[in-house]
């Protein structure tokens, strides 16, 4: 059975048997077990380090028990870090559904075709050119990353359609140009501003605050119900563009709609802890092979993107104690032997 075949369900009857849906059990019970997994991997980051805390004491603190000091060790110093990691996680994972989707191509991610890199340059242009911070960042990323995506999507219409070959043909070639731009003003910058940017570059989340969480919280609150509403036109998209005109979707707009939203979910991430490499390319293929759904597996994509940062930062943390390693990384070494495996894999099937 291919991954893409039906997948048996339980029929769900509401309002007395007048209302009937078809659940595909796989994809819920994989997506269930992703979030089980997601959440232990969670409460080890928070229960390990120099004063462990049990498993028992974490949750009985993230509960509203627990003593005084594992309070503090929990809430104030472990929790920002991980709340981090988990919205970052969501974020890019969704993301990198919408563009694969929208690409029909599974290396249509954003930190493949520049999306993620022109988030990076408008940040900073902020940091280095304005001598910006906070807020100010945040809209340069934003904006960079959008301007980003209107160049490569404009690039990547060929007779009135957008070409999934083309936007990553051209997107690639734009992030290799946003590299060297940014390499640029690195070496412009003042040293303060470009060890400052150096580091942020790689991706951590070091010294998270929950000022951090919160400005992911906010921008989650804001962006994921949208994603969630946006997801019926992502999944009419998939059927191509004739099947989904003759749904009465209107492309373009629907197109344009969902890549704003998931270069702002980019630009959100990046400002937040850098640049985190592979896990908007890696977590949408392991939860469509998992489910093996046919249709986007945003949620599933969601969780496992939240898994995968999560357990590289973990990792990160414990290989090399007395210098941990970024989350960046740590995603970046990952997520370069699986882009070879599927450039391989691509190849020997014929369509790369």
């Amino acid at each position: 059975m291919s991954d893409h075949a039906a997948i048996p369900g339980r029929a769900i009857r509401l309002a007395g048997g007048r209302v009937s849906a078809r659940v595909p059990m796989r994809p819920v019970v994989v997506t269930g077990c992703l979030f089980v997994a997601t959440l232990a991997a969670a409460v080890f980051a928070v229960g390990t380090g120099e004063f462990p805390v049990p498993p028992g004491e974490v949750v009985s603190v993230l509960v509203g028990g627990g003593d005084p000091g594992s309070q503090f060790i929990v809430n104030e110093l472990r929790l920002p870090r991980v709340v981090c990691a988990l919205l970052c996680g969501v974020a890019l994972g969704i993301s990198g559904t919408v563009f694969q989707t929208l690409t029909r191509n599974p290396l249509g991610s954003p930190d493949i075709v520049g999306f993620q890199q022109g988030a990076v340059t408008g940040a900073l242009f902020v940091i280095t050119i304005v001598e910006g911070t906070g807020t100010s960042a945040s809209v340069g990323a934003l904006v960079g990353g959008m301007a980003t995506a209107a160049v490569v999507y404009v690039l990547s219409i060929k007779d009135r359609r957008l070409s999934g070959f083309r936007l990553v043909l051209v997107g690639i070639a734009i992030s290799m140009l946003m590299l060297a731009l940014n390499d640029y003003m690195l070496s412009r910058a003042r040293v303060e501003d470009g060890q400052e940017a150096t580091r942020w570059l790689l991706g951590s989340l070091n010294g998270r605050t929950w000022d951090d969480a919160t400005t992911l919280l906010i921008a989650g609150a804001l962006l994921f119900p949208v994603c969630a509403l946006a997801g019926r036109a992502l999944r009419v998209l998939e059927l191509g563009e004739d099947g989904a005109c003759g749904l009465g979707l209107r492309v373009e707009r629907a197109r344009l709609g969902l890549v704003a939203i998931a270069v702002a979910l980019v630009a959100v991430t990046t400002v937040a802890i850098g640049p985190v490499a592979f896990v908007a390319l890696t977590a949408p293929q392991i939860a469509r092979r998992l489910t093996r759904s046919a249709q986007p597996p945003l949620l599933a994509s969601a969780v496992t993107g939240a898994l995968i940062v999560q357990v590289a930062d973990i990792a990160g943390q414990r290989l090399v104690p007395s210098t941990p390693l970024p989350v960046g990384v740590m995603t970046g070494m990952v997520g370069g032997l699986y882009l070879i495996w599927l450039l391989a894999t691509e190849w020997r099937s014929g369509r790369a």
